[in-house]
């Protein structure tokens, strides 16, 4: 059966991000199919310097299989 989960973090959490989703991988025993990812920039917040280097927004969807359930 197959399911989705998602994953969201910002940019300079990547590190902790992976970690994440591998102990949920190891743990949940999903087969993953597919893993997509999206980054999108934070706009500099007002009345601040600009700072190219502003956080962005990341989001994985990963789409897995499991074992269906026994019926009951």
């Amino acid at each position: 059966m197959q399911q989705v989960k998602i994953f969201k973090t910002v940019d300079t959490e990547l590190s902790e991000l992976e970690q994440q989703i591998n102990r949920w991988m190891r743990k949940s025993g999903a087969r993953v199919i597919s893993i997509t990812g999206n980054l999108t920039s934070q706009p500099p917040s007002s009345g601040g310097p600009l700072n190219s280097f502003s956080a962005g927004n990341i989001m994985l969807v990963v789409l897995y299989e499991i074992d269906k359930p026994p019926a009951s």
